[in-house]
């Protein structure tokens, strides 16, 4: 009978670690799904680099113009994405 009790014990000891042990790690993940600790910094791009970039035309014409000129002409506000990968 005394070892019994004590095999029930220890059941529900490693029934709460198993518990305790997949919240932490809940909590955890969703911490660092929600900052970027993890990530690398990014660097800003300079006004002469965005200046001298080249951009194309989604018309059928599909010209190419400097990205400085556009800002010159129209006043339109230019914004790059690099997608990773």
């Amino acid at each position: 009978m005394l070892s019994s009790g004590l095999e029930g014990e220890l059941l529900g000891m490693g029934v709460w670690s198993l518990g305790l042990g997949a919240v932490g790690a809940a909590i955890v993940g969703i911490f660092f799904a929600n900052t970027d600790l993890c990530l690398s910094k990014v660097a800003q791009a300079s006004m002469d680099y965005l200046e001298d970039a080249d951009l194309q035309s989604t018309a059928e014409d599909g010209g190419v113009i400097k990205a400085k000129s556009l800002w010159e002409a129209s006043g339109a506000v230019v914004m790059a994405v690099r997608r990773p990968g």
